[in-house]
């Protein structure tokens, strides 16, 4: 069987994903860093794959976007570093 003609669901981008902005205030073990939301929050976020990939540095300050499901908003994924 060609793998190239199974398709596992992956269309693109999920529909229920919501995108923060926050700062980070902290570094802890693995990639995972604590961000501040706009609202007062504070959550758990990762590193997306392409900003591993890539090596972008994230550092307590900075401005991110993360991007968490309604199913648990304590977690995200950091996808992007503002400027």
């Amino acid at each position: 069987m060609n793998s190239s003609n199974q398709d596992f669901g992956k269309s693109g981008k999920t529909k229920n994903i919501i995108e923060l902005e926050g700062k980070v205030v902290e570094n802890l073990p693995n990639a995972i860093f604590r961000v501040q939301l706009d609202s007062g929050q504070i959550v758990l976020g990762h590193l997306s794959g392409k900003m591993r990939v890539n090596m972008i540095k994230v550092m307590p300050g900075d401005r991110v976007i993360i991007e968490m499901t309604p199913y648990d908003l304590s977690r995200g994924r950091i996808t992007r570093r503002m400027r």
